[in-house]
């Protein structure tokens, strides 16, 4: 049995950079951050130094950052809140059919209060059809979502694109940003996002903590409300050790950022290069290598379900996903894959393995032995594979 961790996407082993510097945030300057004496005003000290310092990465000012407890909450502030802001000048809102859940279910919500949500197209490899974008979009459309990279696949999508196209029609435009702060070089300026989310576990941070970019001078409607933190944008008592930990996790992932790009994406090819090689009947979902997410490697393979993969790989002490970690027991194939074109039986055979920068070769050549093993054993029980076999002999 070995352990190997091939579900970075779904979140990261916090390092332990980031956790010496939260641990003094527990027991010893545990103030309140909203609090006015000294024990909160070392508490706010920290939590300003950690937005300055993930500010200064993203390329916006300090007032525009603010906490959240995650890359669900910010989705949902950035779209439920803008939405409702802007309601009086429209109601009409676009996102892609493939983002993360926190941003589908809440269009399903919207459309509940009167919103009206169109999806712009994606072509097989993930990328939105930006000639469709501008086909859809009407006089009274105000808000464009498009996430960054997309978790499941891994395609990096035109964004800055898009926030043009965006604002020629006078919609603002945001984008998440959760798989792609800390692996990407990301400048919201150069963007010209209005909005972006971000996630602090997906980059060896704490779990527990995000952030909204929002752009000054746009006002978005609050969706927790409280007290006066976060410049009374968003109640709740401030998470300063988990701020702390976001804020060095993101320091030393813009650090290394292009050291560990090569290093992972190096993981990746291998892996992808052996998997087509050497098993059959098998699809690498997403981007080949250009515009593609240096962890991820999402393959569908025909006449067996991805679970039974999966389970196969975990025997072998082998950590895999199929598909986002936040639909997870869900009986429905993925709907980014059913948005890619595939048909539902092979949607269904999906595995996604995504590398961080602990794995190795070895842990890679490894996984392939396993996962080839895995695959011939499924298929050898599969009566779809023996239905193929039955049919190529006639």
């Amino acid at each position: 049995m070995r352990d190997i961790y091939f579900d970075h996407a779904a979140t990261t082993p916090l390092c332990e950079e980031a956790f010496n510097k939260m641990k003094p945030y527990f027991t010893q300057i545990f103030g309140n951050a909203n609090s006015q004496h000294a024990f909160g005003r070392e508490a706010v000290k920290a939590v300003d130094e950690s937005r300055d310092a993930i500010a200064k990465i993203i390329n916006c000012k300090p007032n525009e950052l603010y906490f959240t407890s995650g890359g669900t909450e910010s989705d949902n502030w950035a779209f439920r809140g803008a939405a409702h802001a802007l309601a009086e000048k429209g109601k009409h809102l676009i996102i892609s059919p493939i983002e993360h859940a926190a941003m589908l279910s809440t269009a399903k919500a919207l459309e509940k209060e009167g919103f009206t949500v169109d999806f712009m197209k994606v072509d097989g490899e993930g990328f939105v059809d930006l000639e469709h974008l501008k086909s859809i979009i009407r006089e009274d459309t105000t808000f464009i979502g498009c996430m960054l990279a997309n978790n499941e696949v891994g395609t990096i999508e035109p964004i800055k694109e898009i926030a043009e196209i965006a604002h020629a029609h006078g919609a603002v435009c945001f984008t998440d940003a959760v798989q792609a702060a800390g692996v990407l070089k990301i400048d919201v300026k150069d963007l010209g996002v209005d909005m972006m989310s971000m996630s602090s576990h997906k980059i060896y941070g704490p779990k527990g903590v995000g952030a909204l970019y929002i752009r000054n001078g746009l006002l978005i409607d609050s969706i927790i409300t409280g007290g006066h933190q976060e410049r009374m944008k968003r109640g709740g008592t401030t998470n300063v050790a988990g701020v702390v930990g976001f804020a060095e996790a993101f320091r030393l992932a813009d650090r290394d950022r292009e050291k560990n790009f090569e290093y992972v994406s190096s993981l990746r090819d291998r892996f992808i290069d052996r998997v087509l090689a050497e098993v059959p009947f098998v699809k690498l979902n997403g981007p080949r290598k250009e515009n593609r997410l240096p962890a991820n490697a999402d393959f569908s393979f025909r006449f067996i379900e991805g679970e039974s993969i999966l389970f196969s790989l975990d025997l072998a002490g082998i950590a895999v996903s199929s598909g986002s970690a936040c639909s997870s027991g869900s009986l429905e194939p993925s709907h980014v894959l059913l948005a890619l074109g595939l048909p539902e039986g092979l949607a269904h055979g999906s595995i996604r393995f995504s590398f961080g920068k602990h794995n190795t070769q070895e842990e890679v050549d490894y996984a392939v032995e396993v996962l080839k093993q895995a695959v011939t054993r499924l298929r050898e029980m599969s009566p779809l594979f023996k239905a193929e076999g039955e049919i190529k002999n006639v």
